[in-house]
């Protein structure tokens, strides 16, 4: 996984330093241990973040793949390429990313004023070509 925010290295930094240690059993090569097994698992996980969801009063469709469905919008939204951004997450065609993609509203916003600014400064140009 590409770690494209300036905070993402200095946060695994801290898990690899700080916390992990705490957790890994000697020898145990897992990025991500539990406190009760090598690894942690995927129900593990869901089941801790729906703990938090649910006492956050927070509504039942956030689950883990949330996280993944976020992934691929926040690098739409950052401006990465949707090429490169279906291939960061597997997907075999772009129309499986674009199910994926749930751009915000300001993100909208800011597409639509980028095109009509572009067209509107196209189009006031002078051509030059007419007397």
């Amino acid at each position: 996984m590409l770690t494209v925010w300036p905070w993402t290295a200095e946060m695994l930094d801290q898990w690899t330093a700080e916390v992990r240690p705490l957790l890994a059993i000697d020898g145990n090569p897992a990025l991500w241990p539990s406190e009760r097994a090598d690894r942690i698992g995927l129900q593990q996980i869901n089941s801790r973040l729906s703990t938090y969801r649910d006492a956050l009063g927070l509504g039942p469709g956030l689950d883990f793949h949330s996280l993944r469905r976020s992934y691929v919008t926040h690098l739409i939204e950052d401006g990465w390429d949707p090429l490169f951004v279906q291939q960061q997450v597997g997907h075999e065609h772009s129309s499986t990313t674009a199910i994926y993609t749930c751009v915000s509203s300001d993100f909208r916003t800011r597409t639509l004023r980028r095109a009509l600014d572009q067209t509107l400064h196209h189009a006031l140009q002078p051509t030059g070509g007419i007397s």
